[in-house]
């Protein structure tokens, strides 16, 4: 009789646990991270720009909290190559440390959709010294709750649902090497060497620049640009110029990099040219013109700019030093 009744409570105990192991593994919620502009990285820049992307391969509806502040949804594991795990960020301790309201949205994937979005790994994660490191990202659908110091301390119970992301290998480089304008040199992301200028005609220093807009390749686009002559054009920023010290004068330029970046300045060198055409190149021992008509594709139709970009040759390197734009309007 003993037996009959501890086999009964077996196949009892089966039949509630194998429903929730076949549930378990036709959940379909992929959590999955890539570099959203993969370039080179430093240790003290720019920020480190990671996609995450949500895909829902289960035949129902996947809902789920995301806070405004994201630090209250997602995590970050960064480790070096020994294992090391990176300490998290401040700004991620004080945001997790302070008494306030978490505000969330219910968010909701439907079958064979997608959700993504962007986040700053540097406000996670403090990264203080050069090496190869592997990332993994964690989501948490019921938000991460309870007294936090750091995300290690992540309160338990916040991870019955969690998301983790497979990793993807991120390489941080030393502080950019300075060149001999004070400037820094430009690294090729495709190949981790320096970019140098090289001896080119006017007209192929511009289809150097176009190409390399194109392809989104930001290192190559700034290689042929005299930052320092196109920033002082304006008579206002001229003066300031004039007025800064050394240092000054290098966060003016970085600056402006960033603005040219961010479209935020001269944004009409920026924009990414759908095609284009040489017309005309003129040049003579010191300086040169060279003009060029750009497509731009806009919805239903294309807009026509005849671009002039003037150029000067320094040690025998020419260089885009300013450049001017007509509209031609449209086809």
């Amino acid at each position: 009789m003993k037996n009959v009744k501890l086999l009964i409570a077996l196949l009892t105990l089966m039949s509630v646990i194998i429903p929730f192991k076949a549930e378990a593994s036709e959940a379909g919620i992929d959590l999955s991270i890539r570099f959203f502009d993969r370039r080179i990285y430093y240790v003290a820049s720019d920020p480190i720009l990671i996609q995450l992307t949500i895909t829902n391969n289960s035949p129902s509806t996947y809902r789920f909290k995301l806070a405004d502040d994201r630090s209250f949804s997602i995590d970050f594991d960064v480790r070096t190559v020994s294992n090391r795990r990176l300490e998290d960020a401040d700004l991620l301790i004080r945001r997790r440390t302070e008494h306030q309201q978490v505000f969330f949205r219910e968010m909701a994937v439907e079958s064979g959709e997608s959700f993504s979005f962007v986040e700053d790994l540097r406000n996670f994660v403090r990264i203080t010294e050069p090496g190869s490191f592997v990332v993994k990202a964690s989501v948490y659908p019921e938000l991460i709750r309870g007294n936090l110091v750091t995300s290690s301390t992540v309160a338990a119970g916040s991870t019955a649902e969690l998301l983790e992301s497979t990793r993807i290998n991120l390489s941080v480089r030393p502080p950019v090497i300075p060149g001999p304008d004070g400037i820094p040199l430009e690294m090729d992301v495709a190949t981790g060497a320096v970019l140098v200028r090289q001896r080119l005609a006017p007209d192929q220093v511009v289809e150097y620049m176009l190409t390399a807009r194109q392809r989104s390749q930001w290192e190559r686009f700034f290689l042929y640009l005299d930052l320092e002559e196109m920033l002082t054009r304006d008579a206002a920023r001229q003066r300031r110029w004039t007025a800064e010290s050394e240092e000054g004068r290098r966060r003016m330029v970085d600056q402006y990099r960033q603005e040219l970046r961010n479209d935020t300045t001269d944004g009409t060198i920026s924009i990414i040219p759908t095609e284009y055409t040489i017309e005309r190149t003129l040049y003579n021992n010191f300086e040169g013109t060279v003009t060029a008509m750009l497509r731009f594709r806009n919805n239903n139709f294309t807009e026509l700019k005849r671009y002039t970009y003037y150029l000067q040759l320094k040690d025998n390197i020419w260089t885009i030093v300013d450049y001017s734009v007509l509209n031609l309007g449209t086809e």
